[in-house]
C-alpha cells in the first residue's frame, strides 16, 4: 500500500490504526492496520517506506485524516540472528497525531 492509498482508506474509515515501527539502527517503517491485518506502506518505487523520525512521520501524514497513531518498539530478540521467539511482545505506545510543538 502506498501513501495515496493510505489517504483514500483513511478517507473511507477503513484504518483501524497506523504503527510506526522502530528497527534497529534508527530506521521507521509505517504500517497501517485493517480488519486484523497489517499492511506495510510502500514508496513511489514499490519499496518499504522508511522514515527518519516520528517527526518525519507526521510531516508526511499531516494531511492525512486523524487516526489513531502507535509508536511500536519490537523485541531485540525478534531481530537477532540465530534467536528463536523470546515469548516477549512488542511494546505499543500510543502517540499524538499532531506534535505539540
Amino acid at each position: 500500500m502506498n501513501l495515496q492509498e493510505l489517504n483514500a482508506f483513511a478517507v473511507a474509515r477503513k484504518v483501524d490504526e497506523l504503527n510506526l515501527i522502530s528497527m534497529e539502527g534508527g530506521i521507521y517503517l509505517l504500517e497501517a492496520r485493517m480488519h486484523g491485518a497489517a499492511y506495510p506502506l510502500s514508496d513511489t518505487h514499490g519499496q518499504m517506506l522508511t522514515v527518519r523520525s516520528v517527526e518525519h512521520a507526521r510531516d508526511l501524514l499531516h494531511n492525512f485524516p486523524v487516526l489513531p497513531f502507535n509508536l511500536v518498539h519490537t523485541s531485540v530478540h525478534d531481530e537477532m540472528c540465530g534467536l528463536g521467539a523470546s515469548g516477549e511482545e512488542s511494546l505499543k505506545v500510543p502517540l499524538a497525531w499532531r506534535s505539540a510543538l
